[in-house]
């Protein structure tokens, strides 16, 4: 069976709660909503005692039929009847409506903490967790969650139903409803035999569908290389076992929960044919009436309904208490970016510094040690090196979106971790290489640092990038819709936007990760252009595979293996012929306008 489970492994953030714990959390979502709550209880009682009124009705009318068989006490039993079930009705279809609107209600506030907690996870959360596992816990657990509220609900009407009904039999005759009684211990035992078996194949369940909906959305976001390398059959090859695993899963989930429901029915219908023959003896005995006999027979039907109904109810309740674990620890997972003490930052002016700075994705493999840098405010920095130097790295610790080990990083000397993380950020600007855009227009994905800027600040930040004439390319200017993930302009156009956005934000401190690595060069000349105004009197990071970038820069810091090797200007570092040297004849000598193919490298000193 081990094969069946690959894979489905709780995650690093997963927590065990008590059935205890999970109950007392989930019941603190509905103490809002005890009025409605309320009115759902009344109702309750209500639905309960006219359901088991119709039984003593028509008890009492066989009894009578028997005494009096006028025509007119049939009519008022079947009046009687019908106003007993309309009347159950009603309150049946108020309790309802209540309760799908206090379930809707707290589905919704669950859904939404979860969505917030998500807003709250550093980025190394995301790392080590794949986003379709995440979406699956936000959509599909608190869905399951929803199935559990419900059932709550159900099990307080089934067993307000069970008392009025047992209290009712009692009245009747001791004996037999003490024998309807006898296997009620036989039910409870065989439906609570089925909760660990039933908790464990549910997480395992809904574990094998966050894989499925991870695989789905990793396959959509990368259909274009697929279709590319037309490795369309690899992508399907790749999600058959991984569906054909959620497949068997489900089944053998369904098998578990398909199985104690005949087992429970059958010891409910060795108890009813107990009933008939005890009950029918006694009727012939004289010791119970034939409309007696009737009502423990009906109300057996309504009794056994409702306690398998109990019964089950810890088995299938497992579904909802794992699905509202695994949305607890969503909720609950450590963030491992830390403020001590956060306060207001005010405007800064950009200088940084790392002093003797540890970090590493992974804490026993670091990528920066011992790290210590000074950038001042003002000054445009251009980061080189060889892949996995750690040029990315430093601009993600300064954007706090990974928590260093050792060390510290000062910004206008004071320690990062007491600034207060909304406002520090307000004043960041990064722009990827390849930027993300919102579906929407061109002018809202502009305005998205600042949804309050009007029409006219939008406009003339896209004019202040490459002179604005990049707007003519776009088939309605500003109001151009950029599409999914902004699949509908080029890479260049993304840029360009993305440093429209960044002007409107105005912040003090810019990082460019590789900014103009992916565009053409009339694109690149536009936002050379637009930097020139966005990074005018602002501290900025730039980490460049462009010639045009490095030689703008006033300082270059070349990093290898976590460290600084040198640091300087272009010609300096040229005429040294050291590090700097061979990374830009491995990276930039193409991109001078004196290069010639095949001339090899650049002399040391040029």
């Amino acid at each position: 069976m081990g094969f069946l489970m690959d894979g489905l492994s709780a995650e690093d953030y997963d927590r065990t709660y008590s059935d205890r714990d999970l109950v007392r959390r989930i019941l603190g979502y509905f103490r809002p909503k005890l009025p409605a709550m309320s009115v759902v209880a009344g109702m309750l009682v209500l639905t309960s005692l006219l359901q088991a009124v119709l039984p003593l009705v028509i008890s009492w009318g066989l009894d009578r039929v028997v005494k009096d068989d006028s025509a007119n006490f049939i009519a008022i039993l079947v009046g009687l009847i019908l106003l007993s079930g309309v009347f159950a009705w009603v309150t049946n279809f108020v309790r309802q409506a209540f309760s799908a609107r206090v379930v809707g209600d707290v589905v919704l506030q669950l859904r939404e903490d979860a969505f917030a907690a998500t807003l709250k996870r550093d980025l190394s959360f995301y790392d080590e967790n794949p986003s379709g596992k995440i979406v699956s816990r936000v959509t599909s657990d608190t869905d399951d969650f929803a199935n559990v509220v419900t059932l709550t609900m159900n099990l307080l009407s089934q067993l307000l139903l069970v008392g009025v009904i047992t209290g009712l039999l009692f009245a009747r005759d001791v004996g037999l409803a003490l024998l309807t009684l006898a296997l009620t211990p036989v039910v409870i035992a065989l439906a609570l035999a089925f909760r660990r078996l039933a908790r464990d194949t549910t997480r395992k369940a809904q574990r094998s569908l966050a894989r499925v909906n991870s695989n789905v959305q990793e396959t959509m976001g990368g259909i274009a290389v697929a279709k590319n390398f037309r490795q369309e059959q690899t992508i399907y090859d790749e999600f058959r076992p991984i569906n054909d695993q959620n497949y068997r899963v489900t089944l053998r989930q369904g098998m578990v929960f398909g199985a104690i429901f005949p087992l429970l029915f059958l010891v409910a219908g060795l108890g009813t044919a107990m009933l008939v023959h005890v009950g029918g003896h006694s009727v012939l005995d004289g010791r119970v009436s034939a409309g007696d006999w009737y009502l423990f027979l009906q109300a057996v039907a309504l009794f056994w309904f409702p306690l398998t109904s109990i019964a089950s109810f810890w088995s299938q309740f497992q579904q909802g208490l794992a699905a509202a674990e695994r949305v607890f620890a969503l909720i609950d997972a450590t963030p491992r970016v830390l403020q001590t003490n956060p306060g207001p930052v005010g405007r800064l002016t950009g200088e940084i510094e790392f002093a003797d700075v540890t970090f590493g994705y992974v804490p026993t493999q670091p990528v920066l040690d011992h790290f210590s840098l000074h950038i001042r405010a003002g000054e445009m920095i251009a980061l080189v090196g060889h892949t996995g130097a750690g040029k990315s790295t430093l601009g993600k610790l300064i954007t706090r979106f990974y928590e260093f080990q050792g060390g510290h990083i000062y910004l206008d000397g004071r320690d990062i971790r007491s600034l207060d993380l909304h406002d520090y950020r307000r004043q960041l600007g990064v722009v990827p290489q390849v930027p993300f855009l919102f579906a929407g227009t061109v002018a809202d994905n502009i305005r998205y640092p600042r949804p309050e800027a009007g029409d006219e600040e939008v406009r003339q930040a896209a004019r202040h990038i490459g002179n604005g004439d990049w707007l003519a390319a776009l088939p309605e200017g500003l109001a151009t819709e950029v599409g999914e993930h902004g699949q509908a302009l080029s890479m260049g156009q993304r840029q360009l936007v993305a440093l429209a956005r960044l002007l409107i934000q105005d912040p003090a401190i810019v990082i460019l990760d590789e900014a103009t690595a992916s565009v053409d060069p009339l694109t690149e000349a536009q936002i050379q252009e637009g930097l020139d105004v966005v990074l005018e009197g602002r501290t900025s990071i730039v980490i460049a595979h462009r010639l045009s970038t490095i030689q703008h820069a006033d300082r270059i810091v070349v990093l290898r293996d976590g460290g600084i090797v040198e640091e300087g200007d272009h010609v300096s570092l040229m005429r040294r012929g050291g590090q700097y040297c061979e990374v830009y004849n491995t990276y930039f000598r193409h991109q001078s306008p004196n290069y010639r193919p095949g001339t090899g490298f650049v002399p040391v000193g040029t």
